[in-house]
């Protein structure tokens, strides 16, 4: 069937989010990885190398236990997010204020905080310490609100998917294009200030700025272009979800745990190797003018990467997916290694190095593990998936900062020195600390995900599939208080012919659990079965649950088996939290594609509380029936 046609709010809406992780992205490559070239090159000069060595070891260490410590804050920084209520909603005032807070303070570290190391490098390293801090807060926030705000921004999963990738997109863009402005900005600003053809101070701080301006752009396009929706399921959220609550979730549930793991192993090679990529062309191939070719093709690649991941998706298996990525960065590194004398194989080893799906497929994997954690411990902690990437991002940076500053003192590629400067040992510290360690993580990162990770998107189905086994059995029904009896009229969410529960088998011949009805549809459109609210949609479309207005809840199931097409062929006309009346269209679906994949397409109607239903009228078998007429009569507590 086709698409239900996007409005022209919703294109704004995509494009708003998709640039406004441009400026966000960038300005995370400028404190992870460019904030630390400007330590060991620029910001202690004048000082004597001892004293600048020993300071540059100094910050980069307080970087990096300032970085593991505050691990344990971003979920209480979600929880501050979550608990935020205004007339904005309440992401974006920390989209804007995080950005902006974190923008001037990381300005104020490029200045070398006004020169103070020069003078007392006591005080600079207490201060340091203060606004490191508190940069690092804000920008979390920033972080945490900008990727939390996707779910508020649709409850369809598709369109959840198109953000995330989208998301993706710009952020490769705004990441690897610091790399093609990196080294003209800051020599040409350290130029016309000093006269000096060289990567100085004030070139430095000039760069800062461009992205940090870039940063607010971006953040006030997010706030002005896109809007919360708030639904039953986001209002309805009151729960605070503690430290304790967070690592446990993590802890208990091994999909959750594997696949982090695997990106972290990832996440690691890559910022590491980003890192110091800019030494390789300074200081190794001796070519730092060329260090713009870096950006390009890792521009040009991930302009292709984000877009063409649904598309693949489809055909090949999200897990293969990853392990492909992983074996190009594997590749890359060889050809780092073994062809550096080589400009064709160095260019094929940056493109390899940015063929890579580790943290769509991640994102997407962790975020099926919330139902099958919910599964096993019956509790759903969606706060873990908002937890897990800042933290791992954070905890690969701070042991990226570690790693370079390290390698810029031991392999002499700190201060003034130049390729003539480095010796045969020199060369050997630099490769195995940029090369021969991430490629170990990479391969690493292949056997934990081909050994550890087995929620596929098959498994993923089954899971929803056994959940709404539960959810129809009554085994996850919560006690309700005594209250009076209550009535309400039933009617058929779709045209066709009238079955009793009793004889629903699905896909594999298991009869369906739970109490309601059924109807063997003549047509794939699914109407609402009384007057009542939309309370929550699976994100794979094929069920939705719509509770009355006198509190009857009912799942309308569509179909059976077609959980597996996770999607697709389904078309939703509602939003969760929408009041609906009797006889509305909610939902299309392609009955040719459920059949033609051996699924069944069957139309279910179950209550979600069976064990408050007191008396049901008789189901008239057999009796064709068209949608909005009467099926049964049910009473209920």
């Amino acid at each position: 069937m086709h698409s239900h046609k996007v409005s022209g709010k919703q294109i704004v809406s995509y494009a708003s989010f998709c640039l406004g992780n441009l400026g966000h992205s960038a300005f995370y490559g400028v404190m992870s990885t460019y904030f630390i070239i400007f330590i060991t090159s620029g910001m202690f000069n004048g000082l004597q190398q001892s004293v600048a060595d020993k300071l540059i070891g100094l910050i980069t260490g307080l970087m990096v236990v300032i970085r593991i410590v505050e691990l344990v804050i971003d979920p209480i920084l979600g929880n501050i997010v979550d608990n935020t209520k205004t007339r904005w909603g309440k992401f974006k005032p920390w989209i804007l204020t995080g950005t902006v807070v974190s923008a001037a303070l990381l300005l104020v570290l490029f200045t070398g905080i006004f020169g103070l190391a020069q003078k007392s490098w006591v005080l600079f390293a207490i201060l340091f310490v203060l606004i490191y801090i508190s940069f690092d807060i804000f920008y979390s926030l920033s972080d945490v609100s900008y990727w939390g705000m996707v779910p508020a921004l649709s409850e369809d999963s598709h369109a959840r998917g198109i953000y995330t990738s989208l998301g993706a997109f710009s952020g490769a863009i705004g990441w690897n294009g610091l790399a093609i402005i990196v080294v003209p900005i800051v020599t040409a600003v350290t130029f016309a200030v000093t006269g000096k053809h060289e990567e100085g101070a004030p070139g430095w701080l000039a760069f800062a700025a461009v992205i940090s301006a870039l940063a607010i752009v971006s953040a006030l396009i997010v706030c002005f272009g896109t809007k919360e929706k708030h639904n039953i399921i986001r209002n309805s959220a009151k729960q605070k979800t503690t430290l304790r609550q967070v690592f446990g979730a993590i802890f208990h549930n091994d999909q959750i745990l594997w696949p982090s793991l695997a990106y972290l192993l990832f996440s690691l090679a890559n910022v590491i190797t980003y890192g110091v990529l800019f030494y390789m062309y300074k200081f190794v191939l001796g070519k730092p003018g060329d260090f713009w070719v870096v950006g390009v093709i890792a521009t040009i690649i991930g302009f292709f990467i984000s877009p063409l991941f649904p598309i693949l998706n489809k055909y090949i298996p999200r897990k293969w997916l990853f392990i492909g990525g992983q074996t190009c960065m594997c590749l890359a590194y060889l050809l780092f290694i073994f062809g550096r004398s080589n400009i064709f194989l160095m260019d094929l080893g940056l493109a390899l190095l940015n063929i890579n799906f580790a943290q769509l497929v991640t994102v997407l994997t962790v975020t099926d593990a919330i139902e099958y954690g919910q599964l096993k411990s019956g509790q759903r902690n969606e706060a873990v998936v908002l937890a897990v990437r800042p933290m791992i991002d954070k905890f690969t940076g701070a042991v990226s900062n570690a790693l370079v500053g390290y390698v810029a003192i031991a392999a002499g590629m700190a201060g003034t020195a130049t390729a003539a400067d480095m010796t045969a040992h020199d060369i050997s510290t630099f490769n195995i600390m940029a090369l021969y360690i991430p490629l170990a993580l990479a391969v690493l990162s292949i056997i934990v995900f081909l050994s550890k990770v087995t929620l596929t998107e098959k498994k993923h189905a089954q899971v929803v599939e056994q959940l709404k086994d539960k959810l129809a059995e009554g085994e996850i029904e919560k006690e309700q208080a005594a209250v009076s009896v209550k009535t309400q009229s039933v009617y058929a969410p779709a045209d066709g012919k009238l079955m009793a529960m009793s004889s629903v088998v699905d896909e594999k011949g298991q009869p369906f659990p739970g109490k309601g009805f059924a109807i063997e549809p003549s047509s794939g459109k699914i109407y609402a079965p009384f007057d009542g609210t939309i309370k929550f949609t699976f994100g794979t479309k094929h069920a939705f649950e719509i509770i009355s207005q006198n509190g009857l809840q009912v799942v309308v199931h569509v179909g059976l088996g077609t959980v597996n097409l996770r999607g697709e062929g389904f078309e939703t006309y509602y939003d969760d939290g929408q009041a609906v009346k009797k006889g509305d269209l909610l939902l299309g679906f392609d009955r040719d594609l459920a059949l033609n994949n051996g699924y069944k397409d069957t139309v279910v109607t179950f209550y979600t509380q069976p064990g408050r239903i007191e008396k049901s009228s008789a189901i008239q078998a057999g009796t064709i029936i068209k949608h909005g007429e009467k099926v049964v009569e049910v009473q209920f507590k």
